[in-house]
């Protein structure tokens, strides 16, 4: 893509920004190891930038094992102590504590409801909230849905999933189209 295209305010910084807002932001997403991963980075990017996230993403995968739920949920100790020993990654004990509680909880999920993709897309009955934002002001950073998400999540035991996490989440995997109508990817 061409620098002259329009794209919505926030993707208008640096190239990893534009292609992740060109090829993935808002394109649905119902496979059950992208959702998983991609809430995941939502919650490491809790208090950060997205783009910090999209700097760190290589050594992030490679990190936590492409964050594999299966292997996730069988960290021990010594693993969590040799990834906060590594400079690539978000070295905050809670949140490297929460990937492997979230995969043990997706774990309990699934016994409920099949998959991830059931349950996080029956909240929007299935289809994306397509919104018809003007200006980035008017973009919410939380909703009535990504609260009662949050808090049910939160029910289920998953950590770092507060309802802005959940909304900008949301907005990533396509639940929500918050693309500007003037930005050149509003309709795909």
């Amino acid at each position: 893509m061409t620098l002259d295209i329009k794209r919505c305010d926030w993707a208008v910084k640096s190239k990893l920004e534009q292609d992740y807002h060109d090829k993935e932001w808002g394109i649905p997403v119902h496979d059950d190891r992208k959702l998983f991963k991609l809430l995941i980075l939502e919650g490491k990017q809790a208090g950060l930038s997205w783009s910090t996230i999209l700097t760190k993403m290589d050594t992030l995968c490679e990190a936590f094992d492409d964050f594999d739920p299966t292997i996730l949920a069988a960290y021990d100790e010594a693993k969590v102590e040799m990834l906060l020993q590594n400079n690539g990654i978000i070295r905050n004990r809670q949140k490297v504590n929460a990937v492997i509680n979230n995969a043990k909880s997706y774990f309990k999920l699934l016994e409920e409801f099949g998959s991830l993709d059931s349950y996080l897309w029956a909240f929007v009955d299935n289809k994306p909230i397509i919104n018809s934002w003007t200006r980035i002001e008017e973009v919410p950073s939380s909703s009535l849905i990504s609260d009662s998400i949050s808090k049910d999540m939160k029910k289920r035991g998953f950590k770092f999933v507060g309802t802005t996490t959940i909304y900008a989440f949301m907005q990533s995997i396509g639940m929500v189209n918050d693309h500007l109508v003037s930005c050149a990817f509003y309709n795909r």
